[in-house]
């Protein structure tokens, strides 16, 4: 298939919106409410969290663009993009569970939920371009990550 590169760059610029959004809803909070929580010793530091999720959403993004360039050949494309929106809806939704809303416990219920509706994406992706859903890896692995550290931080406060 050629290169589409403005698809390609919308396909980022969603999840990179999404994610700046996510952001937004975090940003007073960092400050604020989420240092006053107790957290387990293997918290990672503030810093940290906006370069893995910047990368993550890139990831998601390229992977979306792989499914986007073969739409023509899914049969069942409404239902793949519907997938992929309630994952990133979801996404977003935790920030502000989390940390516009300081619901910690509710958080970690959509959390929970948000992992199996992004191994849903992935493996629907993975059935339209191995890589696309193979892309979803390091994301079950850091939402996977975040959901013991939602866990423990729900315990320890």
């Amino acid at each position: 298939m050629k290169f589409k590169p403005v698809a390609f760059i919308i396909n980022i610029a969603i999840t990179l919106g999404i994610g700046a959004l996510g952001g937004w809803a975090t940003a007073q909070s960092v400050r604020t409410w989420y240092p006053t929580l107790h957290k387990p010793s293997f918290n990672p530091p503030n810093w940290l969290f906006a370069p893995v999720w910047t990368t993550l959403y890139i990831l998601i993004g390229i992977a979306a663009y792989l499914v986007w360039i073969r739409r023509d050949k899914i049969v069942h494309f409404p239902r793949t993009v519907a997938i992929y929106l309630i994952q990133l809806i979801l996404n977003l939704a935790w920030s502000f569970i989390f940390f516009y809303l300081n619901e910690v416990g509710f958080a970690l219920a959509e959390i929970i939920l948000l992992l199996v509706v992004i191994v849903i994406n992935a493996l629907t992706f993975y059935k339209i371009n191995k890589w696309a859903g193979l892309l979803f890896i390091p994301y079950i692995t850091w939402v996977s990550f975040a959901i013991f550290l939602n866990y423990n931080i729900f315990i320890l406060n």
